[in-house]
């Protein structure tokens, strides 16, 4: 059985976290914004951007679990939550860039719609770097459970007493000062 801490990796630094943030995060983004202008041809503005917020906003968390942040598996609920929570506000950040685009210029072109779309998601992109790695990817927040792990034994028995199959042990989370003790 795999533990969580056997699943978590190192943590990346800023610098290597920020970058994977955004190639992870900056490919989801500009193809969302891809997505959006096709969808809003078809249905209200307001309504595309929710519905493809909402779906990269589950990959870009899954993605930055994986691979940003380092936390070794898929996101957990909380996380996606969190995740969700500064997602809203970049939804909103949007829609009022896109507002106030539509109320200075009468018709905006897909040009002037798609600077000012990525503009703003670049801007809430750098917020929401900070409020995940901060929050919802800390190594803080997310301490991993005591489970049980199994350790058998390789060594064969005198005929005169049983073994026992297996011994069952709790995990206790080392750290990098407990490991240096133990070594």
């Amino acid at each position: 059985m795999e533990t969580v801490q056997s699943r978590q990796q190192a943590a990346p630094g800023a610098f290597t976290a920020f970058a994977r943030f955004v190639l992870c995060g900056g490919g989801v983004g500009l193809a969302s914004s891809f997505a959006v202008a096709a969808l809003a041809s078809w249905i209200p503005w307001a309504l595309t951007n929710a519905l493809i917020t909402a779906a990269s906003t589950l990959l870009a968390t899954e993605l930055h679990a994986r691979f940003t942040f380092g936390a070794g598996g898929r996101a957990t609920l909380r996380q996606h939550a969190q995740s969700a929570g500064s997602a809203t506000a970049a939804y909103a950040v949007t829609c009022v860039a896109m507002l106030v685009l539509h109320q200075l210029v009468a018709a905006p072109g897909p040009i002037p719609e798609q600077v000012v779309y990525l503009s703003a998601s670049a801007l809430t992109g750098v917020a929401r770097y900070a409020v995940l790695r901060l929050v919802v990817f800390s190594r803080k927040h997310s301490k991993p459970t005591t489970t049980a792990r199994t350790v058998r034994t390789t060594h064969p028995a005198p005929a005169t007493r049983p073994v026992p199959a297996a011994v069952t042990r709790a995990a206790a989370p080392a750290g990098p000062a407990a490991l240096c003790r133990a070594a």
